[in-house]
């Protein structure tokens, strides 16, 4: 029997580059990082700068259902 992974959750990171050339969300193109984060530490949703090769450069990355 597997141990319970407890308050850690895997979630996903969208690149917000492309809000600005308003292009609709869910389509081919929009670069994406999967990650985990504590539910407990951090229970608001993330922000994080990271590299997004489809503007190629550093964007803010927020976390998506």
């Amino acid at each position: 029997m597997g141990k319970n992974k407890g308050a850690r959750i895997t979630i996903t990171l969208e690149c917000t580059c492309q809000d600005s050339n308003n292009i609709t969300k869910r389509k081919n193109g929009i670069f994406r990082y999967t990650t985990s984060k504590n539910r407990r530490n951090t229970p608001n949703r993330l922000q994080i700068n990271k590299f997004c090769p489809n503007c190629n450069c550093h964007s803010t990355f927020k976390e998506i259902k």
